[in-house]
């Protein structure tokens, strides 16, 4: 969304057509959509406008559940955005540790500064991008005079009213759709800048889970966060928002179900054994806050690899931050055998799974040939120097 558009939007009439647009879903429901509107007489930015806008509250219910209803969004904002449901979690930690102003520095389309306010927070939010500013104020404004929005850079922002920061860095190229990736020395505001005021103030950083381990300082608490499946960020918690004695923590959450392992430094691995009646398949999360060795000793398992983050065990034990597999038998490498074996046994359905080898999981499946009517899943990974088919089943 450009200016000319949010201008048009940002009107009686233009969020009354705005409500009034059913769901947009599909590429023929915008081709519908905007010959309807157009027809009605409304101009081309109005219509680009609310199509995207409609289109967009589709896409936001995933993070922001009834609430995208009434809320606006750019692609790149949503795409970035922080869902409402850990949004609220990073908002608890300002108010336990007894805090009532917050800063939100590069607040995006305002998915944080919701859950730091809905607790109650006063909160300064601030981005740099100008429409991207204009959308937060606009979703943000059911707060009140509780929020002030202000179209800044995190760098210019007079902090002294605040009594803490939650900071998410652009991490990608300006824009309001397609972005990429930047490095970290190009982000805005920079690291540098983000661990000096760290050292500073209490402060929440949101950082992605794929972080440079050694750009961590050691005096801050890393708290990595995957979310039904998926290692979603990794937050960086400073001053009184970090936990005593804890460095290291990895927070999983499935549905509404949460649960997190904590530890004062990275955990010592178990040795590696041969594979046994289980396999464990550890959490994105806890691989990356290298916490797999307390994981491994809760279950008695060993590593299958000391190089590869896979579990085996004797005993039936699971844990929240392990996927189970009881295994049934170790098949051929080779696709060709491998191929001849899941068709004796019937296997038509089959998830694979791969640590260690270069395998493409979608190639294969297609040059498996797989047919028949029992399902399993399939781990292609490396034993020491040799390249290992594992068939299981999700315990």
């Amino acid at each position: 969304m450009d200016l000319s558009e949010l201008t048009a939007l940002l009107t009686p009439e233009g969020l009354r057509l705005l409500d009034a647009t059913p769901p947009i879903e599909s590429a023929d429901d915008v081709a519908r959509a905007v010959s309807r509107l157009r027809k009605n007489g409304h101009s081309p930015d109005l219509v680009s406008a609310v199509v995207g806008q409609a289109r967009l509250r589709v896409r936001g219910r995933a993070k922001f559940g009834d609430f995208a209803e009434r809320m606006l969004f750019t692609r790149a904002g949503l795409e970035q955005s922080t869902r409402l449901s850990l949004a609220a979690r990073h908002a608890a930690r300002f108010r336990d540790a007894g805090f009532e102003r917050v800063a939100d520095l590069g607040c995006g389309i305002g998915g944080d500064a919701l859950g730091l306010a809905a607790l109650g927070l006063r909160v300064q939010a601030v981005d740099a991008d100008e429409v991207t500013a204009a959308i937060a104020a606009y979703n943000l404004a059911p707060f009140g005079e509780d929020v002030e929005v202000r179209h800044d850079t995190a760098e210019a922002s007079d902090l002294s009213s605040v009594d803490a920061v939650w900071l998410d860095p652009a991490r990608r190229t300006a824009g309001h759709t397609e972005t990429k990736r930047t490095r970290p020395e190009d982000w805005s505001p920079s690291l540098d800048w983000v661990f000096d005021l760290a050292r500073r103030m209490p402060v929440g950083v949101k950082l992605g889970p794929g972080l440079d381990r050694d750009l961590i300082p050691d005096d801050v608490e890393a708290q990595w966060v995957s979310a039904d499946g998926s290692t979603v960020e990794l937050v960086l918690w400073s001053g009184a928002l970090a936990r005593g004695g804890v460095r290291r923590a990895a927070l999983v959450i499935r549905g509404e179900t949460a649960h997190e392992l904590t530890a004062g430094a990275d955990a010592e691995d178990e040795p590696a054994r041969d594979l046994a009646a289980y396999l464990h398949e550890p959490d994105g999360a806890v691989i990356r806050a290298r916490l797999i060795g307390d994981v491994a000793r809760s279950l008695e398992a060993g590593m299958l690899d000391e190089h590869i983050a896979y579990l085996t065990s004797d005993a039936p034990l699971t844990s929240p931050f392990v996927s189970s597999f009881r295994v049934r038998e170790v098949l051929p490498a080779d696709v060709k055998d491998l191929s001849k074996a899941l068709r004796e046994r019937g296997i038509g359905r089959l998830e694979i799974k791969k640590r260690g080898v270069d395998v493409d999981p979608a190639a294969l499946r297609t040059r498996l040939k797989l047919s028949g009517a029992e399902s399993a899943t399939l781990f292609m990974t490396r034993i020491g120097s040799r390249r290992t088919a594992i068939l299981a089943d999700r315990v």
